[in-house]
């Protein structure tokens, strides 16, 4: 074409018309196929399935829209005739008609849309295995749940761990659906609830394979809890429905997938120590290796933090994996058993360590350094593979002494490949790494300064010498200056390059070590004989190293962003308070020495700690750990001793009495704010109760700190109207803590007791004494009598006879224990009994009885378990299987006699109590005579089976050879005779033994059971 455009001769023309001779056969060939009737296209068309999915909408539709033509026809008569009464009634039909349309429409829409159906079988799905979960639960409970013995609990755990891992994989493709991808939506519902009827089974076989009861119920609720949160997921999931716009839905539908996520976390928990326990670690190695896996997947999620963020997550996740690596070294040599929960431990960290290493290394600039953290990582995880394998092979065989090297040298590699990890994040961005290392040591000098306190408030912080403060004070106060400057360096290091940082950083960090032991071996040259004071010096730099430490972390938030970030703003903020706090050192430094203002000094910094940490308190960070609300009442106590303390130091304006008040308030208002905001935060705790929670903790502190403050005032200016006044803010501060406590009680719920409670006491060792002889009584039932001989024993249907009588004493003695915390409960439900007896000796002494008496029973039932299997094994005597069974009959009149103290005879609990099934019959008799006559007569079938047992072993065994000759008679006889004296005597000091036994055991009953059997 190009020759023959440049030179349009002939020989061109022919070349190009034999170029072009290919070409048109080539379009003629494709346009001949195309136009055969084999290939032509068939119009899509809708199945019968789809028409009939499309009928009701296309009804509703075609109704709305007949009786919307007929609306306004008549509307349009009305408009001529208005008061024509059957047009209006017409126009009402019309109208409901078309309302009712709409309403159909609606319906169908909603309930046709993609994945509405899949949603609603998985719901039923879920709803049954919650169902099957409920009923294996009420049979572990009862201990009645069966034992699979089809498959081994390995296997078991291997389906249940692979099972709810699967479950952990469609959570977050779920809520993305659920958020704007209607068209998967019923697919992955469809899929998540195929996995929990395996889920069930698989759960139920390892419960009904662990021995543990507590282990038992807690694989149980963790599982049903997993199935509940799912049934929440779908819920919302259906809610959602796919529709991107559908933004109300979409909070609801994410809080439902972190708790799927943490319910997934708990059982993954929970079944990897329970595997670990018997050296199966291969649920470990494989949430390892994924995690290792997923570290290549191509495209990582969406970052929503820095690199500093992720930076400092994966180095808090390095460090606690090199820590428990050293402790499985430790325990490798002294306690290989709990090796499993540490492999646990490192199994969980890595996990999260893997997750955070991989959007480290996305945000990482340059992309080498990213893929330098994210190769070192995985070494890491492979490191820790090896190291989890040997930590199972060791429990499996704990003496091999070759395993042990092998665990050692892993464990070893481990820590190796820590630091190779943080090398690489230092990398990365060498100035917030340098923040990081800094703040640790830092937390370390805070927890060495905490010791100290603690030598100090014991009078055991002493001088080396004979050195005084003065020896100390410039040295203090140069150092402190030097801090000053590093503080100085560090706030502007945020915004200038990375070497810089760093180099602040180090300083820093060296700086605050320094001072630390200076400001020690100060406080030491006081004397142990003014502890307070020592206290005062060592709280005032340690709350400069907690200033510091709150900087570095600002420092590090803040490195490399503009002037108008946030974090700048939260930098400025922390370099204020570095300041005031190294400004309150140095006062105090200079302050030490003088008694007359030392108090009022301390008071000072302690009102200032007491603001500090009232503002972290109320700040929206969500703490590290949760605690319980016990734990908040427990803090409240320091709190009004603080208060009484702080009152009396007003009234006597003693600096002593202030030293010692600031210290105590310090301390007292810390743990108080710490364990209130962590129970605040507990999982189980409501909205409205953790706002009311915070609240009043913030109002103690106020009051508190008024109260300080007032008493800041009074030793200025003592006067009595002034020391009046204490009493106004002291009932303050009461007012609060009891809100704060009713708070607290309120998150506990309904189920909140006194642990010092007497009546809680009993019951507790009530419910422990059932236990106990339930236990026995398995015990008993797995007994059997021992294997014939080879010629006839007589003495066989006696021994069947022991274990019958020995299960029915056991089985009726643990009833009597059951009915008799039954009786109690109701005791305090009448106020018979309080909950917190105003007497304490007593409703006490009488919950001590009951406790002893159950005691007794427990004790009782178990000795004669042992004598029972003793007995017919033949190692034991009847005579000891027969004083067990009384032992057993006196203890449960004992017990019966605790219980009838202060009941109703005419209570329900009482007629329980009286009333028990003795026999296979279901014969229904009064207790005094079941408890009795149930445990008297299973007794005395003992004592006579086990008697008639000695009887006849005894005239069948002992045959009498009587001697023929005169004098062989007569010393036969006489042999006779000092063997049946020596037996009497040998019986009557038993006897006056076994009297003064009980005569001992009578000074110890209470006084109701000692009137009682009077």
């Amino acid at each position: 074409m190009p020759a023959l455009d440049g030179d349009f001769s002939e020989d061109n023309r022919n070349k190009c018309r034999i170029a072009t001779a290919p070409l048109i056969e080539a379009v003629e060939n494709l346009t001949a196929f195309a136009s055969n009737p084999e290939f032509v296209s068939v119009p899509a068309q809708i199945s019968s399935e789809g028409s009939q999915a499309q009928e009701p909408i296309l009804v509703s539709a075609k109704t709305m829209l007949e009786s919307s033509s007929y609306l306004i026809r008549t509307a349009r008569s009305l408009a001529i005739n208005p008061k024509d009464p059957p047009t209006w009634s017409v126009l009402a039909g019309h109208s409901h008609t078309v309302s009712d349309s709409i309403k159909s429409l609606i319906t169908s829409i909603r309930d046709k849309a993609p994945g509405q159906r899949e949603c609603d079988y998985s719901i039923d799905g879920i709803n049954r295995c919650i169902r099957d979960i409920e009923q294996a639960s009420l049979a572990a409970v009862s201990q009645s749940l069966a034992t699979r013995d089809d498959i081994s609990v390995e296997a078991l755990q291997e389906q249940l761990t692979s099972v709810v891992q699967e479950i952990g994989h469609l959570i977050d493709p779920i809520a993305t659906a659920a958020r704007g991808e209607a068209a998967q939506l019923g697919h992955k519902v469809t899929q998540l609830a195929s996995y929990f009827e395996p889920l069930i089974l698989a759960a139920v076989g390892v419960a009904s394979k662990i021995l543990d009861h507590q282990q038992q119920m807690t694989v149980l609720d963790q599982t049903k809890t997993l199935a509940e949160s799912a049934l929440q997921m779908l819920y919302a999931a259906k809610e959602g429905g796919g529709n991107p716009k559908a933004q109300h839905t979409h909070d609801a539908i994410t809080e439902a997938a972190q708790l799927m996520k943490e319910a997934v976390d708990d059982i993954m928990v929970t079944l990897n120590e329970a595997a670990s326990e018997v050296g199966l670690v291969g649920g470990m190695v494989d949430a390892i290796a994924e995690a290792v896996s997923k570290l290549d997947e191509g495209t990582p999620p969406e970052p929503k933090g820095t690199f500093v963020d992720y930076q400092t997550t994966v180095v808090k996740y390095s460090k606690a994996i090199a820590v428990t690596a050293q402790e499985m070294m430790t325990k490798s040599v002294t306690n290989p058993e709990e090796l499993g929960g540490l492999a646990s431990q490192m199994t969980s960290d890595y996990g999260h360590l893997a997750l955070q290493g991989q959007m480290a290394a996305a945000t990482a600039e340059p992309e080498e350094i990213g893929f330098q953290i994210r190769t070192r990582v995985q070494d890491l995880g492979h490191g820790c593979i090896f190291l989890v394998q040997k930590a199972g092979a060791l429990q499996v065989c704990p003496t091999d002494s070759y395993t042990k090297r092998e665990l050692i040298e892993c464990a070893r590699a481990v820590t190796e490949k820590v630091s190779l990890v943080l090398s690489a994040l230092q990398a990365g961005n060498k100035g917030t790494q340098a923040c990081i290392t800094a703040a640790t040591a830092v937390s370390g000098i805070i927890a060495d300064l905490d010791t100290t306190i603690m030598f100090a408030t014991a009078g055991t912080l002493n001088a080396e010498n004979s050195e005084t403060f003065a020896d100390h004070r410039e040295n203090i106060l140069k150092t402190a200056k030097a801090l000053v400057e590093d503080t100085k360096l560090l706030v502007s290091g945020a915004a200038s390059t990375p070497d810089k940082l760093a180099q602040a950083a180090q300083s820093s960090a060296a700086t605050i070590t320094q001072l630390a032991e200076v400001v020690k071996l100060g406080a030491a040259s006081l004397g142990s004989d003014d502890p307070e004071t020592q206290v005062v010096l060592i709280n005032a730099i340690k709350d400069v190293a907690k200033a510091l430490s709150d900087l570095i972390g600002a420092t590090k938030g803040a490195a490399s962003k503009p002037a108008d970030d946030p974090s700048m703003y939260q930098l400025k903020g922390a370099a204020k308070v570095m300041v005031t706090n190294v400004t309150s050192l140095l006062k105090t430094v200079k302050a030490v020495e003088d008694e007359a203002t030392r108090g009022t000094r301390a008071l000072e910094a302690t009102i200032e700690y007491i603001k500090q940490e009232l503002t972290v308190f109320q700040s929206k960070e969500v703490p590290e750990k949760t605690s319980s609300p016990e734990e908040s009442i427990r803090m409240t106590k320091g709190i009004t001793m603080a208060t009484a303390k702080a009152v009396a130091a007003g009234n006597s304006c003693r600096q002593e009495d202030v030293i010692a008040t600031a210290n105590l308030s310090r301390k007292a208002v810390s743990d108080m704010l710490t364990a209130c905001k962590q129970a605040s935060f507990h999982p189980d705790v409501s909205e409205e109760v953790r706002s009311r929670a915070l609240r009043y903790g913030t109002e103690c502190t106020l009051g508190y700190l008024d109260l300080l403050e007032h008493v800041l005032v009074i030793l200025q200016k003592p006067t009595p109207e002034l020391k009046q006044q204490l009493a106004a803010f002291s009932k303050r501060v009461a007012g609060a803590v009891t809100e704060l406590i009713q708070a607290a009680e309120a998150m506990k719920g309904t189920e909140w007791v006194d642990p010092e409670d007497p009546t809680v006491i009993a019951e507790t060792e009530l419910l422990g004494a059932a236990a106990s002889i339930e236990a026995a009584a398995k015990k008993l039932e797995q007994l059997k009598p021992r294997a014939k001989p080879k010629q006839a024993d007589e003495t066989l249907d006696f021994e069947e006879q022991i274990l019958e009588a020995a299960k029915s004493i056991a089985a009726a003695t643990s009833a009597l224990v059951k009915s008799a915390s039954a009786a109690q409960r109701e005791l305090v439900a009448q106020g018979k009994v309080g909950s917190s007896p105003a007497n304490a000796a007593d409703d006490g002494q009488w919950s001590q009885g009951l406790i002893s008496a159950a005691r007794m029973v427990a004790a009782a039932t178990s000795s004669l378990c042992e004598a029972a299997n003793a007995s017919v094994q033949g190692h034991a005597s009847e005579e000891k299987l027969i004083s067990s069974a009384k032992q057993v009959a006196a203890s449960t009149a004992q017990l019966l006699v605790a219980c009838k103290v202060k009941a109703d005879q005419d209570s329900e609990a009482m007629r329980r109590l009286q009333v028990m099934v003795t026999d296979a019959g279901g014969k229904i008799l009064l207790l005094e005579r079941a408890a009795g006559n149930a445990v008297k007569r299973a007794s005395d079938n003992l004592v006579r089976a086990a008697q008639k047992a000695a009887f006849g072993k005894t005239d069948d065994d002992d045959d009498v050879v009587v001697k023929t000759k005169f004098v062989g008679g007569i010393a036969q006889i006489i042999a006779a005779q000092e063997e049946m004296l020596k037996k009497e005597r040998e019986l009557e000091e038993a006897r006056k033994k076994l009297a003064q036994i009980r005569q001992q055991q009578y000074k110890f009953l209470p006084t109701e059971l000692r009137e009682d059997e009077g």
